[in-house]
């Protein structure tokens, strides 16, 4: 049976740190208030002419040099974003291009926070069918350009960075497992994106009204974000008639700590087997989970043989997991 086995890692992260303490310069907000309500101390930003691109490439080429696999063997990229480069083309495209790997096709995925899970989920599917041997999966994001940096709601919890994975053919016990993928544009007006867009063209009255910037009811949004994870992460699970007990690692998608907590607790999961990095980098959307996987990875918190449990959920409402018995040697 073919498996798609992840065989290396990478992400990266931009230099520039934003702390609590500088929000508190810019909005009516504090460390505490931002602290106890999201568990995040800081997050990074992309610096001036440092694009998605840019964050994409860096992680990817840390991928593939983890897996000793050199950009022209790979036959796809996806790319999980919601802050690409351009409307079109495609930011996978552009890396395509950066990397040299020309023997690639390229497309992004729009799925918000999720993009990352969805984007593992086709790139599993063109190595099982026999299309492929080798793929690159990445979540990249700025979100910095385009939160509303003058409302404290939204703009202490995102921040930008890059994660990926390649994944390569495999006939042996490791690999993905299954993905499980599920959308419900019913709550769209709980989390998007107004404009620009068709809907929303450019316009100097759209730019007065905020349009181009993230939209959130935090509120509503946590409540059916707990529900969703959770079941989603027990479907994986139950998939394959495992419990709770059989994981060694959880990576959920970090968000907000009381979430990744109270999702924890639904599944019946100890604090030791839940990976959290929120509190140093914020939400970075699509790249939550590639930048917490290459950091466990690279830390030796995953050996070859355990079980990875991913879960996501971002808005559409888009929401999905993944089950991994890990594929790489012990570092």
């Amino acid at each position: 049976m073919i498996r798609a086995k992840i065989s290396g890692t990478g992400s990266c992260m931009p230099e520039k740190i934003l702390t609590n303490q500088d929000i508190e310069k810019m909005v009516d907000t504090s460390h505490e208030w931002i602290f106890a309500r999201t568990g995040i101390n800081e997050r990074r930003i992309a610096a001036e002419g440092e694009f998605t691109s840019d964050l994409a490439t860096t992680a990817a080429q840390r991928a593939l040099e983890m897996a000793g696999v050199d950009a022209q063997e790979i036959g796809l990229i996806v790319l999980g974003t919601i802050s690409a480069d351009y409307p079109w083309p495609a930011t996978a495209c552009i890396v395509q291009k950066n990397l040299g790997a020309t023997n690639a096709y390229a497309y992004d995925i729009s799925a918000a926070c999720s993009g990352f899970i969805y984007a593992l989920a086709s790139a599993v599917d063109y190595i099982v069918s026999g299309r492929g041997k080798k793929a690159l999966v990445i979540g990249a994001e700025t979100l910095s350009r385009i939160i509303d940096w003058s409302d404290r709601n939204t703009c202490v919890l995102f921040g930008d960075g890059a994660g990926a994975v390649v994944l390569e053919a495999s006939d042996d016990e490791t690999g993905i497992l299954s993905t499980h993928l599920h959308s419900d544009g019913s709550y769209l007006d709980l989390l998007y994106q107004p404009g620009f867009a068709t809907r929303h063209m450019p316009s100097v009255s759209g730019i007065e009204a905020h349009l181009p910037f993230l939209k959130m009811q935090g509120n509503e949004v946590f409540k059916v974000a707990v529900r969703m994870l959770t079941e989603v992460s027990l479907e994986a699970l139950h998939t394959h008639n495992l419990g709770p007990e059989d994981v060694s690692l959880f990576i959920p998608h970090q968000a907000n700590r009381r979430i990744l907590e109270a999702t924890a607790k639904r599944i019946k999961l100890t604090e030791d087997q839940v990976c959290i990095n929120v509190h140093k980098y914020g939400n970075t959307s699509s790249a939550t989970i590639p930048v917490a996987m290459d950091e466990a990875c690279r830390a030796g918190q995953l050996k070859k043989g355990d079980l990875l449990l991913m879960s996501a959920f971002g808005g559409g409402f888009t929401w999905g997991s993944a089950l991994v018995r890990w594929s790489i040697q012990d570092n």
